[in-house]
């Protein structure tokens, strides 16, 4: 089974690292039992009345479990997480789900809504009713962007992933069957849309991150300079916005 665990809001504007690396770090603390699928970042909009450190993005750790039980034993850790990485001046928010808990239609719901408008504290707690929410420091904003990383990830449909395996170790330079034997799917989204074939060479340009669609890790991508049996990845990693 699956276990979702959301942390936002625990690092401030000059630190050195935000909550996604923090969410990375957590698979170092997974007891024996369990084992990262991956974690996902998902984004919420930057408007105007939302306090944010520099993106406005909170992320999901995906684990799974041989036993539902192991819930609790990762909600007690991950919060002993946050009070080990968290940052003075942060917000920090845990959301922690068991799959099949219960039906996780109001978790997914608030994720989506999240995603176009300003939402409550109150709104974030209802509905996370019955599962794990909680804030641990300042002023628990951050228990809002904790149940949208689980409530988005958990629809399956939003988000990118920044660790699925071990993202960061391929090389510039790839081809769609090495990919695909780790499990990350290469979809063409360019006008033509032809299959990519597994000993087609696919360019990362120093960046891979797949998106979730599906529940599924889906590397898109698109031809790369119209040559034949060579592909690109779509999207790069952007510059840092404006703190507040």
């Amino acid at each position: 089974m699956r276990i979702y665990i959301g942390f936002d809001d625990t690092d401030t504007a000059l630190s050195d690292r935000g909550t996604g690396k923090l969410s990375r770090w957590f698979e170092n603390k997974l007891p024996t039992g369990t084992r990262q699928w991956g974690v996902i970042r998902q984004q919420l909009p930057v408007l105007e009345g939302i306090p944010f450190t520099s993106h406005n993005s909170s992320a999901c750790v995906v684990v799974e479990a041989d036993d539902p039980s192991f819930a609790d034993t990762l909600t007690t850790l991950a919060a002993e997480h946050i009070q080990e990485y968290f940052l003075e001046g942060s917000d920090p928010g845990l959301c922690v789900v068991a799959e099949n808990n219960h039906p996780m239609n109001g978790l997914i719901n608030f994720g989506k809504e999240c995603c176009f408008r300003i939402v409550t504290q109150k709104e974030a707690m209802e509905a996370a009713r019955d599962v794990h929410l909680s804030g641990h420091g300042g002023t628990n904003d951050g228990i809002i962007g904790a149940a949208a990383a689980v409530g988005l990830t958990m629809y399956g449909w939003s988000g990118r992933f920044i660790e699925f395996g071990r993202l960061r170790d391929f090389a510039d330079s790839v081809t769609v069957g090495e990919l695909e034997e780790k499990g990350i799917q290469v979809v063409s989204i360019d006008r033509n849309a032809i299959v990519p074939g597994p000993a087609d060479l696919l360019k990362t340009n120093g960046w891979l991150r797949p998106r979730l669609w599906g529940g599924k890790p889906i590397l898109a991508v698109q031809a790369f300079q119209e040559e034949p049996f060579k592909w690109e990845v779509v999207g790069k990693k952007g510059k840092k916005a404006h703190m507040q």
